[in-house]
């Protein structure tokens, strides 16, 4: 970024550059926010290994006792409870999980699987890192929160490619290109410390935002009802026998892998006399079917319910959602990793690897360092803009006629259409502009409008 006062700059990059500073400061605290609690959640395993070692450790002995056992405990200490899923614990030294819904809360309990005793309980909306991936997520407020996540990192799509364009050398040096200058002045050490980095880490940036994406409550969920549409999501052959008429989607009913969200769920065929199934059938169903040993079972809700086991495991290979009919035990669906589409393979892969899961600790510290970036190129944007505004001037480039712009148009309406949060947001830009700045002399000249 050089000083705006030149007038040689030709007029679609002052636009760009103009869009840049805007929605950078608009939307720099949110993308702050993003990769401060990204980063944090990156280490959720070793957070609460750490914080719940007491509950999630036990001496291993020679064999655990049957689900059931375990389960009668937990509901011996809370007869008014009603059990919600079961997690058996994928090591011989890792605690079983029982969640119940007592008075309204989900409550996790953990038992020693060898002895039936309850070792700790936890309330889930206590759970530090649940609640700031929920803060990540949706910054704590449902669906409006969601939205603003979602259309923050719309928004900073937008940045990287602004800022790429921008940074783009004109000349062939590699100093304030993909080296910063740092013994020319304050000047350029500004510029080159928010430029030089955002072009490092951004392609690590884009690929964090887009698989980010893919969990969002418009966009992502947009996505998937398009690859379902499209054929490219869950296969005819995942299912054992009919199709399920129910309405319901998976993710209604269990915290399940991306690909299996909008999963209907199948119903269970209630007859006269039949009884539930007992958890230790459930639990042998996935030894045999081999499921990855951190799957949980969910329970059924209702009376045509079915047994749920998800498979949410660090790496994505392993991932599996399965519907079992409570009555006969019957495998009603299985759908796997093996089953998804080369697309959905690769959206699977791109989220453990957004976790930070999917290759352990080197992916753990790359995407760390891919969030410190985002941080330092978030402070420094905000100092250049500082330190280069004119007093009493926001210091944005002047407006352009957009009728001389065509081309940039034509692109804002095509990014508009793929994210159509930023198209909405856009209209509201373009009203504020008419029916405010437009008609106030003061804002207009303190915006250069």
């Amino acid at each position: 970024m050089k000083d705006i006062q030149r007038p040689t700059k030709p007029t679609f990059y002052l636009s760009i550059w103009r869009w840049h500073l805007y929605a950078g400061l608009i939307f720099a605290p949110f993308i702050f926010i993003l990769a401060v609690t990204g980063a944090v959640y990156l280490f959720k395993p070793q957070i609460e290994q750490a914080m719940y070692h007491d509950y999630y450790y036990v001496e291993a002995a020679n064999e655990k006792l049957p689900a059931t056992n375990q389960i009668a405990g937990v509901l011996n200490k809370y007869p008014d409870a009603k059990v919600t899923s079961y997690t058996p614990g994928e090591t011989s030294t890792r605690s079983a999980e029982v969640k119940i819904s007592l008075n309204g809360e989900s409550i996790t309990i953990f038992v020693n699987p060898y002895t039936g005793e309850s070792i700790g309980e936890l309330n889930d909306r206590e759970r530090l890192m649940d609640r700031i991936e929920e803060f990540h997520g949706e910054l704590m407020s449902g669906t409006v929160g969601d939205r603003i996540v979602e259309l923050a990192a719309c928004w900073s799509i937008v940045l990287i490619v602004t800022g790429i364009y921008l940074w783009f050398p004109k000349q062939g040096t590699i100093w304030g290109v993909i080296i910063p200058r740092l013994t020319t002045g304050n000047k350029n050490i500004v510029r080159d410390l928010h430029a030089v980095p955002a072009f490092w880490i951004s392609a690590g940036m884009l690929f964090l935002v887009i698989t980010g994406l893919l969990w969002s409550g418009f966009w992502g969920n947009k996505i998937q009802h398009l690859a379902t549409n499209a054929g490219v999501g869950y296969p005819p052959s995942i299912w054992v026998g009919s199709a399920p008429t129910s309405t319901i989607k998976t993710k209604d009913i269990a915290d399940v892998p991306w690909n299996a969200q909008n999963l209907e769920v199948p119903l269970s065929t209630v007859r006269q006399g039949y009884i539930p199934v007992s958890i230790d059938e459930i639990v042998d169903i996935a030894k045999e079917l081999d499921i990855h040993p951190s799957y949980s079972v969910i329970f059924p809700k209702k009376t045509e319910g079915v047994f749920t086991l998800s498979a949410f495991p660090p790496k994505a290979r392993d991932e599996a959602t399965i519907h079992i009919d409570q009555y006969t035990g019957a495998i009603l669906a299985d759908y796997r990793y093996i089953n998804y589409k080369p697309i959905g393979k690769l959206m699977a892969w791109g989220i453990t690897v957004h976790k930070g899961l999917e290759y352990g600790l080197p992916n753990q510290i790359i995407s760390l360092l891919i969030c410190l970036g985002i941080v330092g190129v978030v402070v420094s944007g905000f100092l250049l803009w500082w330190k280069r505004k004119p007093s009493g001037h926001f210091g944005a480039p002047k407006a352009q006629d957009l009728r001389k712009l065509k081309g940039l148009v034509l692109l804002t309406v095509i990014f508009g259409i793929i994210f159509p949060l930023v198209g909405v947001s856009l209209f509201i830009v373009f009203l504020i502009d008419w029916l405010v700045i437009q008609r106030s002399p003061k804002i207009k000249r303190y915006l250069n409008a």
